[in-house]
């Protein structure tokens, strides 16, 4: 699309990125292009570009991510029907799954089947004695040969890609040292001494000198090919997940519409409406498209896209948005805007503006292998040469150099991360925490202020009967009993909770009133028992010369200065009482404030509901900042003006309207409680909705990240620790085996700690 008179801007779906390193090089490469300004997101696989046309064409764009190793294409554009159903048929954050993904995580699958499957017996035999039989190690070979070269392709091809462009990253160390591992154990069984009947792992803890010929390392080269190999599965599975935000916030609209045509009702899809089509809302429908109301009046809850909890009336003249709930009268909307151009279509562009603006966050191991792979090449190499100069003997330089290779293969490494994420996020699923990806945890560490959306979040998200204010001599459980058997023949949202409020005090079963009437925009009337009852605004009492006493009225404005809704209930000719309806407090919300605030966090409610309804929930639960009266659009502003300050935002929602906020905000966290386009756009997801989960979603993530981190490091210190011994020839299979091995048992277990982790009593 333009982005100025001589701007041009362009998404493209890329391919063959296997770590973020991966979209740094091909943002690095784009930027070094005239008049290019490129973000390239390896969740999503898309590079979002800005370009000047005149100097730049999208064609040269392709051709440069194609010249540094990957694969690049415009989306696909949409049909009309797929601009009117939320579907994409090309590639990024709006699509569906295209035949081509299936396939790739399909094979994907089957090479972690075959490596998991083969590998098992390989490492068993090798580290089990009584299970080397006469000729265990041909059998071992025959196993290990389809994982290293069938289930580690994927590797393979990425390091002989980063080998042509002069990079070094994860990729080149598992197929470097599985590699090597595999041909020298080649080498050992048909031209050395491995293959001879009867040979066994020796098993004594000794330092000295070998010319390998007699060691084979079959059961690392298969065992780092199947670890590694199931993790990149897991992170492949969760990419796809990339784009179900904008599924989700388009999967929202209704899908067909009843269109007027010469005074005809006709069922058409949604897709097939035009710009001054007048169409039918039912109660309880979706409303199909932004437009006014041309017939008719109702309640409409638009709670999902504006974050207002009370329902709002319209009548002719006023405007409606589409996706949102007719929860009242039979209406006529005229249609004024379609497509792309509604308020839900731009609310899935906030989003997935947002999704790819979020910078990457750098795998911590391929943040280290970027180093350490080209560090212990050329060790390996030094270390060939400086044997060789020494008239040592080819055999014996290329086993000390081999060696090296071995050594460094980082099996601890690649377990590191997947075992303390897969024993982090389990934790956290039987706690009600969904943790995304590995990306999400170091985000938890730097995070400092919190935002809150308040419908949903901070309150239950539906109205509820919190008051009964009764006129002298007026006795409370009646007035439940007539108000809510009135309100019980009504389909408003407000209606409904105070009848769901009275069932429940009265704990009888509402009675049938006769003569039920609904006066739009004002309440209800009927008969009740014999009582001529009435329920609404105090407008609707006014219209019988029914007045409020003093004490009624004052409960009144009390009421609606705390942002509550006030209902007026009279029968039999007198006022009676005043009922107080909102949308309340969730009773964990307070403590929940308090320990966010106990990890550092400044909380600040942000919703779309009215000041004074905003500043009565943050008073309750303790919130200092209130941010109200805030459209979808302006949640991405507010959380993006935090950040522009310098704050590491943290999000929680529920809503649709906050889909977009989620995906800006360095950390989302979204009730599971919610809509599917909060949950697909956060981060986190909290499944119980409970406020205090989001606390314990943090610190299960800080541990999560911590655990990592020391993995990381003893990973590395054990490797590190062992290449000089492997330099100097001096390091014989058992200490090889027993340090790698003593690495991936530390690593697990450290990881299993995680198991222990308990939410706050």
């Amino acid at each position: 699309m333009a982005h100025t008179a001589t701007h041009q801007e362009v998404e493209l779906a890329i391919g063959g990125m296997t770590c973020a390193s991966c979209a740094a090089r091909i943002e690095k490469k784009l930027n070094r292009m005239d008049g290019v300004e490129a973000t390239v997101n390896y969740a999503t696989e898309k590079a979002k570009v800005v370009f000047r046309g005149e100097d730049v064409s999208v064609q040269d764009l392709i051709g440069t991510v194609e010249a540094t190793g990957y694969s690049a294409a415009e989306p696909r554009p949409k049909t009309p029907e797929q601009v009117g159903s939320g579907s994409d048929s090309g590639s990024g954050s709006g699509s569906e799954e295209s035949p081509e993904e299936d396939r790739a995580l399909r094979t994907l699958r089957e090479r972690v089947i075959t490596a998991v499957t083969l590998s098992v017996p390989v490492i068993a035999m090798a580290m089990i004695p009584p299970l080397q039989f006469e000729y265990w190690q041909w059998l071992s070979l025959t196993l290990a040969a389809p994982v290293v070269v069938y289930a580690g392709w994927p590797f393979h091809r990425a390091a002989w890609t980063n080998l042509r462009h002069g990079a070094a990253t994860m990729d080149t160390l598992v197929s470097v040292g599985t590699i090597a591992a595999f041909l020298w154990s080649l080498y050992a069984l048909f031209l050395g001494h491995a293959g001879m009947p009867g040979m066994t792992h020796p098993f004594e803890l000794t330092i000295s000198r070998t010319d390998g010929a007699s060691n084979i390392y079959l059961e690392a080269a298969a065992g780092v090919t199947a670890f590694i190999l199931a993790g990149r599965y897991f992170e492949a599975r969760s990419k796809r997940k990339a784009g179900a935000a904008l599924r989700a916030l388009m999967e929202l609209g209704a899908k067909e519409v009843t269109v007027l045509r010469d005074g005809v009702e006709v069922r058409v899809p949604t897709a097939e409406l035009s710009v001054g089509d007048r169409f039918v809302v039912r109660p309880g429908e979706k409303i199909a498209t932004d437009g006014t109301v041309v017939e008719g009046s109702s309640a409409v809850d638009a709670s999902m896209l504006t974050g207002e909890s009370v329902p709002v009336e319209v009548a002719p003249g006023d405007s409606v948005t589409g996706a949102t709930l007719n929860a009242g009268g039979r209406l006529v909307v005229e249609a004024t805007r379609i497509g792309s151009d509604t308020q839900l279509a731009r609310m899935a562009k906030l989003v997935e503006d947002a999704q790819n603006g979020k910078a990457a966050a750098q795998r911590l191991a391929d943040k280290i292998s970027g180093v350490f792979v080209p560090i212990v090449i050329l060790l390996a190499l030094g270390t060939l040469g400086v044997w060789l100069a020494m008239g040592e003997g080819w055999a014996a330089a290329f086993t000390a150099a081999v060696a090296v290779l071995i050594i460094a293969c980082p099996c601890a490494l690649g377990l590191a991360t997947p075992t303390a994420l897969m024993v982090g996020t389990g934790r956290g699923a039987q706690l009600g925490i969904l943790i995304k990806g590995p990306e999400v945890l170091e985000t938890t560490r730097k995070v400092d202020t919190v935002v809150l959306d308040k419908t949903g979040t901070v309150t239950t998200g539906k109205m509820t009967l919190l008051a009964v204010h009764t006129a002298d001599s007026t006795d409370e459980m009646e007035t439940l009993r007539l108000a809510g058997a009135l309100e019980n023949a009504s389909e408003h949202p407000i209606a409904q909770a105070v009848a769901a409020g009275a069932a429940e005090r009265t704990g009888s079963i509402l009675a049938t009133p006769e003569g039920f009437a609904n006066v739009p925009g004002l309440g209800v009337q009927g008969v009740v028992d014999g009582h001529a009852v009435l329920v609404g605004r105090e407008k609707l009492l006014a219209e019988w010369e029914i007045r409020l006493p003093d004490a009624l009225l004052k409960a009144k404005r009390d009421a609606e200065a705390a942002g509550r809704t006030a209902i007026a209930v009279a029968w039999d000719g007198e006022a009676r009482a005043v009922l107080e309806v909102a949308d309340a407090v969730k009773d964990t919300s307070a403590e929940a404030i308090t320990r966010l605030r106990a990890l550092g966090l400044t909380p600040i409610l942000l919703t779309g509901d009215n000041q004074a309804v905003a500043e009565s929930v943050a008073a309750e639960v303790g919130i200092d900042e209130v941010i109200a009266e805030v459209m979808p659009e302006d949640k991405v502003d507010v959380v993006k003006r935090l950040q522009a300050e310098g704050r590491s935002v943290a999000m929680v929602g529920d809503g649709v309207n906050d889909a977009a906020a989620l995906a800006q905000a360095d950390l989302g966290l979204a009730m599971g409680t919610g809509t599917d386009a909060a949950i697909e756009a956060g981060d986190l997801t909290l499944v119980r909705g409970d406020l205090r989960a989001a606390a314990d979603a943090i610190r299960l993530a800080r541990r999560t990240l911590g655990t990592i981190r020391v993995n990381l490091f003893w990973a590395f210190a054990y490797n590190v620790a062992a290449l000089p011994l492997a330099a100097l020839g001096l390091l014989s299979p058992m200490i090889a085996g027993a340090a790698m091995a003593f690495s991936s048992v530390f690593v697990v277990g450290n990881s299993l700690r995680l198991r222990g982790f308990k939410a706050a009593a």
